[in-house]
């Protein structure tokens, strides 16, 4: 079974958004058993909205269409659709009836453009939006259904799963169930992961998928099965071998990101955390305080950038300093251990480094960085030059101190990642 998927907007054209929502339409998709096989997307221009549609009916068993459901003068999709397909447009009076109430329970007006939204194309389903004012709806072109869905993201997805993929389960029953997983891994890069999972869902109906998202590395292991219950079971001995294989390089499944990890391993086990960071300049914080509840076991951070407030702050000496230089393993401990004490925290990581694009030396490249991590049981630290951007070098070092946080907390060593390393 084929799908095209179709996204509107001279915003995704232009580049000012990410279109995520064909990824998330792409994935929801296979859980069907349903191949995408062809993406477009076109303007808020008629012509081409119509041309596209005309294109998808020929050459896919099911079109999902998001955006342009909306009020605006540059919404027209479902008027595109209505004369694409030759129907004339009729009011529909429940959408009319739930889009004014949706504003009475925001205690906002309804402006009379919002009426547009409930014209549908006559013959259409309507697809209920019980968090967002764009009803979408479903047209049968042919034998070929059409789904039009709203183009804000969390309006789509619940549409989605809500709406849409019952009605397409329902047009195909017993079709074979995909089930797939997603297994983040941090540490070790994709050729490497590779030849360490070489055995592993190879053949029958496990496919092992490999993708960067730096700085991890994701495994997506897929399965075919005839029941959901099956195909559950063959994923967990899937997960379970590569588990075993790569051990604490798997960080997380899904999309709990390491410095949820994190904070749920100091909130289980009763610790603290504090920073101390000099080229990160806070990101590390940042990241770690994003995390709902962060509270509980984050105790604060510095961010000393210049040697003055290093001294100051932190207690680095200022012999230290000179005898070292900022960037260097003896000062990043200085860092840790400094903060650990100011802030009276069970553990606290430092970073001090050299981000570029300037300010590097024939000793001092462009891309070092010192790490430490310090702890009851000492102050451990390393040293690396990683040949990258500005962006990616500050994402990669406070990468590497939360890892180093999450295998202290699973009493696992402290190795340094694989990837990008050049240590001197």
């Amino acid at each position: 079974m084929k799908a095209e998927i179709l996204t509107i907007g001279d915003e995704l054209l232009r580049g000012e958004i990410v279109d995520s929502n064909k990824a998330f339409l792409s994935e929801r998709l296979l859980r069907l058993d349903v191949e995408t096989r062809f993406h477009s997307s076109v303007r808020d221009e008629p012509a081409d909205m119509m041309d596209a549609l005309r294109r998808a009916v020929q050459r896919a068993d099911v079109v999902l269409v998001s955006g342009g459901l909306g009020p605006t003068r540059d919404d027209l999709t479902v008027e595109a659709l209505a004369k694409t397909f030759e129907r004339k447009l009729v009011l529909h009076e429940p959408s009319l009836a739930a889009i004014r109430a949706f504003f009475e329970r925001v205690g906002r007006e309804m402006a009379e453009v919002n009426a547009k939204q409930a014209w549908l194309p006559e013959g259409a389903e309507v697809l209920l939006n019980p968090i967002g004012t764009a009803p979408g709806c479903m047209l049968l072109a042919g034998e070929i259904p059409i789904f039009c869905m709203p183009g804000v993201p969390h309006e789509l997805q619940r549409m989605m799963d809500e709406q849409v993929l019952p009605r397409i389960e329902a047009r195909h029953p017993g079709r074979t169930v995909v089930r797939a997983r997603l297994l983040r891994t941090f540490g070790m890069g994709e050729s490497n992961l590779e030849e360490a999972l070489s055995g592993v869902a190879q053949g029958g109906d496990v496919t092992l998928g490999f993708r960067t998202a730096f700085p991890d590395n994701l495994l997506r292991p897929l399965t075919r099965a005839a029941s959901v219950a099956e195909a559950e079971a063959t994923l967990e001995k899937v997960c379970a071998a590569i588990r075993e294989r790569l051990g604490v390089l798997v960080y997380a499944e899904g999309d709990e990101p390491l410095e949820a990890v994190v904070g749920r391993l100091l909130r289980e086990r009763g610790r603290t955390l504090a920073v101390a960071e000099s080229c990160t300049g806070g990101l590390l914080a940042e990241r770690i305080t994003s995390v709902a509840g962060s509270s509980e076991y984050f105790l604060g951070g510095v961010v000393a950038y210049a040697d003055a407030a290093k001294q100051a702050l932190l207690g680095v000496s200022e012999d230290l300093l000179g005898r070292h230089g900022a960037v260097s393993e003896p000062v990043a401990r200085a860092m840790a251990e400094g903060a650990r004490r100011h802030f009276g925290a069970d553990l606290a990581v430092a970073t001090t480094g050299i981000s570029g694009p300037g300010g590097g030396s024939a000793e001092k490249p462009v891309g070092s960085v010192c790490i430490a991590l310090a702890s009851a049981a000492g102050t451990h630290s390393e040293r690396f030059v990683f040949p990258l951007d500005r962006a990616r070098h500050r994402s990669l070092t406070t990468q590497i101190g939360l890892d180093w946080v999450r295998r202290t907390l699973l009493g696992a060593p402290l190795v340094a990642p694989t990837l990008m390393r050049r240590t001197k």
